[in-house]
């Protein structure tokens, strides 16, 4: 539990008046009579859950890894999952139309008896990042079992994204075996590549979509998840629906020298110069955007014991000391801001010679209200002009999406779906600090949101795409209930 003061510095971060208080209780909240669903890993899971756990873990035995190397992605693995999910789920595959969309990614439609509803796209993704060579010894279990222990189904792929991939086939399975046909039509697209950036799945089956004149009502992908002590001072679970995510840039910063003898040395060398720059980076980040987290903050007092709530409401009379609190944790300062983060320094190739070039590379990840240009100019700006910044090439880069609407009747579904599986927990607009496949159906929804069937503690995040990921056995029911529930509430 972080110290008293971190709480109360983070808590304080946003302003909000009593009356949007009332009303977001009212909306997002619970009652004070209600309490939120005990969450953990000893709730065994139904037939339903049992058979979700099952597929799951096959999905996870099959390894869909991606690469930013396209050369070393084995595709038959990318065939294979196809060829598991087309056995698994018959119901699916004889109801609904099934695309292949360049070459390794999936369009399903799922015909609704409206066709003048605006259709709904839900999305998922099956490729995975790599184990990183070394680590493997450090997995519980190893990377690709698909083991159950302690409560958990453990497995790379199994939180990003393969959950997802099943709670959506599990729960249109259901409703097939139900005999239940939506209102409005219900696209799924299965990517094979969002972890290199969706530029050839995602991105084509958006492009198919607007070349036959699609307009969705809305768009769910991952992102969000219920959050369990995750947030200092609050300790319910909060259900983190995304309603935005951040941009992405790598930033080069290059120094050119002189060389030479290093017994000779000038003031300062190529590798002098790029250190230089990048600890004035770190000094001055990218200028705090409190009102952009307006509706999270709003959202979370319920659930704040009364002092910190209290103080929430008034934050605005403590300025600038409130960002410089929340700035002194990375999870909270990730909130407010465009984040800054060192990832490569490179210089010289021996210890007498001066280098004659230097480099580092930043990645940012870009909040709504700022672009990758005016990252770009505060880089400059702040470096002076002996080291060079430009956009490192050959790399993604993303402006932040769009904030969608939370009192649309999209949002609705999703967040009643969400507390239809876990009641009273509540639900946070919140933004996403990775970047996700559903930006490239941005243009095609005004509404995306981002949310997967789960719950994580601080701990459990870092083991996506780090050691040791793994699936909460205690959601098996809720994942698959998820799905079905939110094409109920969205399309029936």
């Amino acid at each position: 539990m972080p110290k008293k003061t971190t709480q109360i510095g983070w808590i304080a971060g946003a302003g909000m008046g009593a009356a949007a208080a009332a009303a977001l209780r009212r909306r997002w909240g619970r009652g004070e009579d209600e309490q939120a669903e005990p969450l953990g890993p000893d709730r065994a899971a139904t037939a339903a859950g049992e058979r979700f756990l099952d597929r799951l873990a096959e999905a996870i035995r099959i390894p869909t890894v991606g690469h930013e190397d396209r050369s070393l992605v084995d595709t038959s693995q990318l065939d294979r999952m196809h060829a598991f999910l087309a056995e698994s789920y018959p119901l699916t595959h004889q109801h609904l139309a099934r695309e292949t969309v360049a070459g390794h990614s999936a369009l399903y439609t799922w015909e609704g008896l409206d066709p003048a509803a605006a259709p709904i796209l839900l999305m998922a993704h099956i490729d995975v990042v790599p184990v990183e060579p070394g680590t493997e010894a450090s997995w519980q279990q190893e990377p690709f079992s698909g083991v159950r222990s302690g409560g958990y189904l453990w497995g790379r792929g199994a939180l990003d994204d393969k959950c997802a991939v099943i709670s959506v086939f599990e729960g249109v399975e259901s409703l097939l075996a139900d005999g239940f046909t939506p209102t409005r039509t219900v696209y799924l697209s299965i990517g094979h590549d969002e972890e290199t950036g969706g530029g050839e799945g995602a991105a084509a089956v958006a492009a198919l979509l607007a070349e036959r004149g699609v307009r969705l009502d809305f768009v769910l992908d991952e992102g969000g998840a219920v959050a369990l002590d995750m947030l200092p001072g609050v300790e319910d679970p909060v259900a983190l629906l995304g309603v935005a995510e951040k941009g992405y840039l790598n930033v080069e910063l290059t120094a050119a020298g002189g060389g030479g003898h290093s017994s000779m040395p000038p003031p300062s060398t190529a590798v002098g110069m790029v250190a230089a720059a990048v600890a004035a980076l770190e000094r001055q980040p990218m200028p705090a955007r409190l009102d952009v987290q307006r509706e999270f903050f709003d959202a979370i007092v319920p659930v704040l014991p009364s002092k910190l709530a209290f103080a929430l409401r008034h934050a605005d009379r403590l300025g600038p000391l409130l960002e410089r609190r929340l700035g002194a944790s990375p999870t909270t300062n990730a909130l407010i801001r465009t984040t800054a983060a060192v990832t490569i320094v490179e210089g010289g190739v021996k210890p007498n010679v001066l280098p004659q070039q230097a480099r580092a590379v930043i990645n940012f990840r870009i909040m709504p209200g700022d672009t990758p240009q005016s990252v770009l100019a505060h880089v400059r700006r702040v470096i002076g002009p002996d080291v060079s910044a430009l956009p490192l090439d050959g790399t993604f880069t993303a402006e932040p999406s769009a904030m969608s609407d939370t009192r649309s009747p999209a949002f609705d579904a999703v967040a009643d779906a969400i507390q239809d599986v876990y009641p009273g927990v509540v639900v946070a607009p919140w933004i996403l600090m990775a970047a996700t496949d559903s930006r490239h159906f941005a243009p095609l929804a005004d509404q995306v949101y981002r949310f997967a069937p789960f719950s994580a503690t601080p701990a459990d995040m870092t083991r996506i795409h780090g050691t040791g990921e793994r699936f909460p056995i205690a959601d098996a029911d809720r994942a698959v209930e998820f799905t079905a529930r939110l094409i109920r509430r969205a399309a029936g």
